[in-house]
């Protein structure tokens, strides 16, 4: 029987016009009911995908004869009888690739995007051993280069950097979770404490690669800072960007991002200030870049290790996601990448658009959490009654204890200290523990905000946001978003007409009877068009009865409505003009001077 050294793969675009990635998966010492196993999800987006449908045709050969192979499951294939003293067995499979986002996997002429996850078979039982992969130009093709963390093979036939040729993993866990980007790529490179990083760019676009690099890696060396003096934890990180007419999106790895962006949120040469999209691209960078600590290495116990084929519950995505989205713009600020004021509006808007969703009432963050699966991820025109973001909502948990950690040291202790002792006492991969966090605050701080931490993410009240920024000489007051009454539901343009995307319970039109998906007709006896409705209601008062005609499928009817006040959903954060000096070290010990 053949030793058993390695498995490998080849990936080739062989079709890009059919979008169809060729894979050869060739593994040594076959035995008869050998597993070949497709992830179901792909860590970082907590939705089972099922990858294994994209799967077109498989076939299996040892030492060149055919042999048979049975699909088993949904995402499994098992070896036949395999010959006396069969060598090698190679699987040869094609793979449809047109899905557009940081989750899967994209090719046509332009370029060619995959994710491990939905292109590399795992050989069960054989996950430890090495894994090499060969990755092809498409035929004809001279001038795409490769982005991937993956890390060249060393001999003949590997790959040069950003090249095709031979790269490899330890094992199958690091194979997948190094995305690679093909094509005509624009390349920036710049280091970050003695590390190098490259971004590269794939698409049209006009973006001034020199301010990317330069602010980039500002933000990067902010994250870093939160966790101490030391290197980031890998030797080398890609940022892989697709740009694109509208589209936003990133997906973490160890030593990499994939991102997804409009062109228009990159700044060109001459851009003198930042502007509200390059503000949020940048934050995306740095919410991916943080990743690589916070969940890439420290990562919840249910993760360690991840299960592929099916969902990982854990209550604590609100830890991870939504601390990292706390981190993501206060490292901007830091840099001196955006001013004070303009992250405290950055601030205004994601408390808003928490109060916005009355599913803060009935969903807690660690339920969010835990019902990502099938609720977060699967959104529908219930969700806004629902669900509560783990994102935004996990934000403002992050921000409420470090605002009440820092107050009750007297600015001695942050939420940072717990960030330090987390990656001390978890980024070595070996998962934090669902309940463990109340004692870790206390060890890193030495503040009890055990109380706070509860209700803010197993309650369902709002958080005392009011009351913790006033030590810091920070007012938060509301405002409606629009004099205009309201009908409180989503509107949306359907050809011409007007329809109802998204009713919120217990408002005007929950009240009337009007259900998502109703089209709006006429509003008291005349026919409203798309766009015409924000006039009509401008020239109404909250109070005013109104009659609506409308259609739900292809049955017409008719219902009164009394229109509501605007909502008071406007977030403001005011600094006092004359803050008492307690107040002052307080907010700069926070975000710096002003």
């Amino acid at each position: 029987m053949a030793a058993v050294q390695s498995v490998r793969y080849t990936i080739t675009p062989a079709d890009p016009a059919a979008h169809i990635f060729e894979v050869s998966l060739e593994v040594d010492a076959p035995v008869a009911g050998m597993q070949f196993v497709l992830p179901a999800w792909i860590p970082g987006s907590y939705m089972v995908r099922e990858f294994a449908r994209n799967i077109v045709w498989l076939k299996a050969d040892c030492d060149g004869a055919p042999v048979g192979i049975e699909k088993t499951d949904k995402h499994t294939w098992v070896l036949g009888r395999v010959p006396a003293g069969a060598r090698r067995a190679v699987l040869r499979y094609a793979v449809y690739a047109w899905d557009l986002s940081v989750r899967c996997a994209h090719l046509d002429a332009s370029h060619g995007f995959f994710n491990g996850t939905q292109v590399f078979l795992r050989v069960a039982g054989r996950e430890s051993l090495p894994h090499r992969v060969r990755i092809d130009a498409p035929a004809g093709v001279r001038d795409w280069t490769v982005a991937t963390s993956l890390p060249e093979a060393a001999g003949k036939g590997g790959a040069k950097r950003r090249g095709f040729g031979w790269y490899e993993a330890p094992d199958y866990d690091a194979l997948i979770d190094h995305p690679v980007e093909m094509g005509p790529l624009s390349w920036v490179s710049f280091d970050v404490r003695g590390v190098p990083h490259d971004f590269a760019i794939n698409g049209q676009h006009d973006c001034d690669m020199s301010r990317l690099a330069q602010d980039v890696a500002r933000a990067c060396e902010a994250q870093c800072a939160l966790f101490g003096d030391a290197p980031p934890p890998f030797g080398r990180y890609v940022f892989m960007l697709t740009v694109v007419g509208e589209g936003y999106g990133g997906l973490e790895h160890r030593d990499s991002t994939a991102l997804l962006a409009s062109r228009n949120d990159l700044p060109f040469v001459g851009m003198k200030d930042t502007s509200e999209a390059y503000r949020g691209f940048l934050g995306l960078c740095s919410h991916e870049y943080l990743h690589a600590w916070h969940v890439k290495r420290i990562k919840p116990a249910a993760f360690v290790p991840y299960d592929l084929q099916q969902e990982n519950y854990t209550r604590l995505l609100w830890l991870f996601e939504g601390f990292t989205s706390y981190y993501d713009d206060l490292a901007l600020v830091r840099a001196g990448l955006i001013s004070r004021d303009a992250y405290l509006g950055l601030l205004a808007k994601t408390l808003g658009a928490v109060r916005r969703g009355s599913g803060r009432q009935v969903q807690s963050v660690a339920d969010s959490s835990f019902d990502a699966w099938i609720k977060y991820y699967r959104q529908d025109e219930n969700a806004p009654n629902a669900i509560v973001s783990y994102y935004a909502k996990g934000s403002l948990v992050a921000l409420a204890l470090d605002l009440a950690i820092r107050a009750k040291s007297a600015g001695a202790k942050s939420l940072d200290d717990l960030m330090r002792l987390l990656w001390s006492r978890y980024g070595d991969g070996s998962g934090l523990a669902e309940d463990a966090l109340p004692g870790l605050i206390r060890e890193a701080t030495g503040v009890d905000v055990s109380r706070l931490l509860r209700q803010a993410t197993e309650g369902c009240e709002d958080l005392p946001l009011e009351k913790l920024f006033k030590p810091f000489g920070i007012t938060l007051g509301w405002t409606a978003e629009s004099e205009t009454p309201s009908v409180d539901a989503k509107l949306v343009a359907d050809g011409e007409s007007v329809k109802f995307a998204q009713v919120f319970s217990g408002g005007a039109a929950h009240r009337a009877g009007i259900s998502a998906g109703d089209l709006l007709v006429a509003l008291n006896g005349l026919r409203v068009k798309a766009g015409g409705l924000e006039a009509r209601l401008g020239r109404m008062r909250a109070g005013d009865v109104v009659r609506m005609h409308l259609f739900r499928r292809d049955e017409l009817f008719d219902v009164t409505l009394t229109l509501a006040p605007a909502s008071q959903t406007k977030a403001a954060l005011s600094v006092s003009a004359k803050p008492a000096p307690a107040a002052r070290k307080l907010l700069g010990d926070w975000l710096g001077q002003a």
